[in-house]
């Protein structure tokens, strides 16, 4: 055989380097690396997701340790992708440091895709999280993250997704993301971000999905219509408005529920939608006429304006789209009947379409449900300024006559309308005792009645919430409250609800004014609380201020609170000013905290675990009311009997400081009125609802009734001692009896030692409310672990376990 057979090819020569680089040098994570993943596992406390790790894990070739919810892509040696996603738990224990952990993530600089949710981590995101310069993909949904989102993120210059749903972060958005040219995804849902959305958002030319729902964001929206990309908006349930939003002409999704957009919808700019499949601008403040176009969209799949106030006549032969299959036009003020599109294909046996039309003016078929009479929508159209848009075709003289034609029709009604509430006033007049010689009146229904509360989950998974020392920040709340909508009553109704007010059912009577128990038409109990309203003239401003006062009570609704459902104004007629206002609540059925703590019969005294429960809840329902609206409201004479257990023994707070009863009490001379007339001026206002809230925790703990301050500070004594015994038996014989079989003693001291926390005589020594909820649950924590180690044991058993507390991932603000 000839020699020059066995001569190398000269292109193997040369391709044989390239081709031995693109082999692994070796089947094993750097040992660097495999002991940062190792430390990673420590820092978490080693979560149950990773019990498959361990020394000898080959963590980029093995495969055996892989799960659904935690494994690791490699490259080479280094690794490229972490995957952990926990259950959702509590947050991790104070030793935890999420400095320590980011500084440990740091070095797997090779890192692309970093996915840690439901771990508990809790803390400021680092900005030395600006260290993975290789991060396309992060995503840190369902932790305790809270503070400003850090300005190292704005240094990922190939970041394309960021997530951070369902955490605690605050402040305003930066302007430095307009500086991340690849981010195509950000998604910061159910956080308490605050402010309004920077311009910058405008210049995010890559951006495809923006979902900012459930925060505290206000104000205009910028401008997005250069964002060719932008496909899908979740801007829900926060304060925004009231333009609408200038979008792209190819988004798929819009969603705009529970904000404060208002004035006409923009028929034509969403018509020109033609990708668009999902419109939800339900819970807003629209008037105008509704765009038939909406229906019609090439691609709308989806559409809710329900809540709003918007006008028109509805046809029998307007055109739908073909592929409709969901369609919310309840709670507006529509009339005609409904396009037969709709109403066909929602009555088919086998239709999957679903149609929601209650609550308007519509007639001719059983699928519009629930209707008002014509008049009902005439009445709040002219109420809230709505008069009926004139064609644009022709000019001059016909057009001029139109409007003077519409505007007699208008006067004509209006004047109708005035002369039949005045006779309706002239008998009940006589009919209602309470009616005394005053002047006639006309009930105007608020303009802005359907603003609504922001729409939170009903599911309330256990959550645990953080040290103030550490969390800072108000939780947000997720979910249905399932409550109704918030709306404004007629008197007609409330007349209806309470027997035109009659004596029997008066709950109690207050220098405000009566409260009454109600039932509505459709069976719903409520506490309806009338209001006298010292007489303002120049009803301007008085209207302005009664507006304002409105729109801080249609946001008093949450899990751990007696929700408002809705008002009712009287007007007088000669000078419009507001003579009497009525506020109406839900109706709590079963009785007060203290009729299960400390005077209730044994078997209705609550356990250990149900009491905990209610503590938390009162807890959650004062973070709301300092943080979850703006302004807060503070100082609020919290007391046990003020605290009411519903059906499912969730602890609502039945009063607090609402301010226009302050304000009443103030115009009528400041007799009776509230403990702290000007909450938000009182200083430590939140220290003094901590300091009641100890008062109440006390009476919890003890099973007995607390009626002094002389008594109050008698049983701190005896709760100090009992803190610092060693004698578990301190502590036990201090806890009320009937709950003290099954109470573990690290939940009793835990829960004891926040009790005198609240109770220091220094405001500045009481804990955040932040704070005394982080004690709380991790009082119900280890009373949880302590029930299951002895379960078999216990006789006494609680229907609610501490990992069932309805939680609120908050929890909520219903700021929108």
């Amino acid at each position: 055989m000839a020699r020059g057979s066995c001569r190398r090819h000269p292109l193997v020569v040369l391709l044989l380097p390239l081709l031995l680089a693109m082999v692994p040098e070796s089947t094993q994570l750097q040992s660097s690396q495999t002991w940062s993943l190792l430390k990673i596992q420590q820092l978490l406390n080693y979560p149950p997701v990773l019990r498959t790790w361990g020394n000898t894990t080959d963590f980029c070739y093995g495969g055996d340790y892989k799960t659904a919810s935690a494994f690791v892509e490699c490259y080479g040696d280094s690794v490229t992708q972490l995957h952990i996603m926990g259950p959702g738990a509590g947050p991790l224990p104070k030793t935890f440091s999420v400095d320590a952990f980011f500084t440990t993530l740091t070095r797997l600089p090779d890192l692309r895709v970093l996915t840690l949710t439901g771990l508990g981590l809790w803390g400021p995101l680092p900005g030395k999280v600006s260290r993975l310069a290789s991060l396309e993909i992060v995503n840190v949904s369902g932790n305790y993250l809270y503070g400003q989102l850090p300005e190292g993120l704005s240094r990922l210059s190939s970041l394309q997704t960021f997530i951070a749903d369902d955490n605690l972060l605050s402040g305003e958005l930066p302007a430095w993301l307009g500086k991340l040219p690849s981010l195509a995804v950000l998604s910061l849902r159910n956080n308490s971000l605050q402010g309004t959305l920077p311009e910058s958002v405008r210049d995010m030319g890559s951006l495809r999905s923006l979902t900012l729902a459930c925060n505290n964001l206000s104000g205009a929206v910028p401008d997005m219509s250069a964002l060719t990309n932008l496909q899908v908006v979740d801007l829900a349930n926060n304060s925004l408005g009231p333009a609408f939003p200038r979008l792209g002409r190819k988004v798929a999704s819009v969603v705009l529920s529970g904000n404060r957009f208002g004035n006409g919808l923009p028929a034509e700019e969403v018509a020109s939608f033609y990708l668009l499949e999902r419109l939800d601008v339900s819970r807003n403040r629209f008037v105008g006429p509704f765009p038939p176009a909406l229906l019609s969209l090439p691609s709308i799949e989806y559409l809710s304006v329900a809540g709003n106030r918007l006008t028109g006549l509805l046809a029998a032969n307007m055109s739908c789209g073909e592929n409709l299959r969901f369609v919310d036009v309840s709670s507006n003020l529509l009339t005609g009947t409904l396009p037969s599109c709709l109403a066909a294909r929602a009555a088919a046996a086998a239709s999957k379409v679903t149609l929601l039309a209650a609550s308007n003016c519509l007639s001719g078929t059983p699928a519009a449900g629930t209707q008002h009479p014509a008049l009902f929508c005439q009445n709040q159209a002219l109420a809230v300024g709505i008069v009926p848009v004139q064609s644009r075709g022709g000019g001059g003289k016909g057009k001029s006559k139109a409007v003077v034609v519409g505007g007699s029709i208008a006067a004509a009604f209006a004047a109708a309308a005035l002369v039949g509430v005045a006779a309706f006033v002239a008998a009940r007049k006589a009919a209602v005792r309470r009616a005394k010689a005053r002047p006639p009146r006309r009930l105007v229904e608020h303009a802005a009645a359907s603003s609504m509360s922001m729409s939170v989950s009903g599911a309330y998974p256990s959550q645990l919430l953080a040290d103030a020392r550490y969390i800072s920040q108000t939780v947000k709340l997720q979910g249905a409250l399932g409550i109704p909508a918030y709306r404004s009553f007629s008197l007609v109704e409330l007349e209806a609800a309470t027997n035109n007010f009659e004596v029997s059912r008066l709950m109690g009577q207050d220098a405000h004014g009566q409260m009454y128990r109600g039932t509505l038409s459709n069976g719903t109990d409520v506490t309806i609380r009338s209001l006298r309203v010292a007489a303002r003239r120049g009803g301007g401003q008085g209207q302005a201020a009664f507006n304002r006062h409105v729109e801080m009570i249609s946001r008093l609704r949450h899990r751990h609170l007696v929700s408002a459902l809705g008002h009712c104004f009287e007007y007088n007629l000669d000078d419009a000013t507001v003579t009497q206002l009525f506020l109406v609540f839900e109706y709590v059925h079963n009785g007060n905290l203290r009729s299960r703590i400390s005077q209730g019969t044994e078997g209705r005294k609550l356990p250990w675990v149900q009491r905990i429960s209610a503590a938390i809840g009162v807890a959650k329902g004062i973070q709301f009311l300092h943080g979850g609206i703006m302004p807060g409201l503070f100082a609020n004479n919290l007391k046990i009997t003020n605290i009411l257990l519903d059906q499912n023994l969730v602890a609502k707070i039945g009063s607090y400081n609402i301010p226009i009863l302050a304000e009443t009490a103030k115009s009528e001379g400041g007799g009776g009125g509230s403990k702290y007339p000007s909450s938000d001026r009182v200083p430590n206002g939140d220290k003094i609802d901590i300091y009641d809230f100890g008062v109440i925790l006390l009476e919890v703990i003890t099973g007995r009734p607390i009626t002094s301050i002389h008594e109050v500070e008698i049983m701190k004594e005896q709760l100090q001692s009992a803190v610092t015994s060693e004698s578990p038996g301190r502590r036990r014989v201090l806890v009320d009896q009937a709950a003290s079989r099954a109470c573990s003693d690290e939940s009793a001291r835990t829960v004891m030692e926040i009790c005198l926390r609240c109770l220091a005589k220094e405001p500045a020594q009481r804990p955040s409310v932040e704070d005394v909820l982080w004690n709380l649950q991790f009082a119900a924590q280890v009373q949880d672990d302590w029930r299951g180690d002895s379960r078999s044991t216990t006789s006494e058993e609680s229907p609610l376990s501490p990992s069932q507390i309805p939680m609120d991932p908050i929890i909520s603000r219903t700021d929108a």
